[in-house]
């Protein structure tokens, strides 16, 4: 039956569906973040302590931010791709640290443990054809 037939046509525009989807989601929950300024940052970076870094926190903060909010857009658009997917894993990594030493349930973690996933997962699966590194960083072609 051709339904159940392994030929994932529309691989790449599935890929463009979720990055657009998911980059969107991020940047409305970021651009907040990014505007907030040092005040924001700094208690947002302040989660670093849990994994021992007590340095600069307002630059931890700055980059969960820009992770977020930029990157969001980054990932929409398919652009320095898995560089943005290693921010925002970093970041979701982190927010699953704070939310579990804060005690919080699975409700209370669950989407940032579920957000690392996907970013590691679409680090692995690359932006698909319709993205701006396929067009500004094209594959080589084989010769064979």
């Amino acid at each position: 039956m051709a339904l159940f037939e392994n030929r994932y046509r529309t691989h790449d525009l599935g890929l463009l569906l979720l990055r657009v989807g998911i980059g969107f989601m991020f940047t409305v929950h970021g651009y907040p973040k990014l505007t907030g300024g040092p005040p924001v940052w700094a208690e947002i970076g302040g989660v670093m302590k849990l994994v021992g870094l007590n340095f600069a926190p307002v630059f931890w903060g700055f980059l969960a931010a820009f992770a977020e909010a930029i990157g969001g857009q980054l990932l929409a658009v398919g652009l320095f791709f898995r560089w943005t997917c290693a921010l925002l894993l970093g970041t979701m990594i982190m927010a699953t640290i704070m939310h579990l030493s804060k005690g919080d349930d699975f409700s209370g973690y669950s989407h940032a443990l579920e957000s690392a996933f996907l970013f590691l997962g679409l680090a692995f699966t690359g932006p698909g054809r319709f993205s701006l590194d396929q067009v500004l960083f094209p594959a080589p072609r084989r010769l064979y």
